[in-house]
């Protein structure tokens, strides 16, 4: 599953992660967070980001904030 911050997105990542522990298939959880999101996480990324197999961020402080997050530069 492949998403960029909307809250909609929870949902459909944690239906994913049900899939998986019902040993169904597996789900890998993609989420980039939104470029307006300079200092701090939106309300899904704060949730998603303990979920996530690759956890995104557009800044540099983001990163530095939460290490799981992988910073590549602009992705948008």
């Amino acid at each position: 599953v492949l998403c960029n911050g909307p809250g909609t997105c929870v949902p459909l990542c944690f239906a994913g992660l049900l899939l998986g522990v019902l040993g169904l298939k597996r789900v890998l959880i993609v989420y980039v967070e939104s470029i307006c999101r300079v200092e701090t996480l939106s309300l899904s990324g704060k949730i998603l980001y303990y979920f996530s197999d690759y956890f995104f961020v557009q800044w540099a402080p983001l990163k530095d904030k939460y290490p799981k997050a992988i910073f590549l530069g602009r992705l948008v």
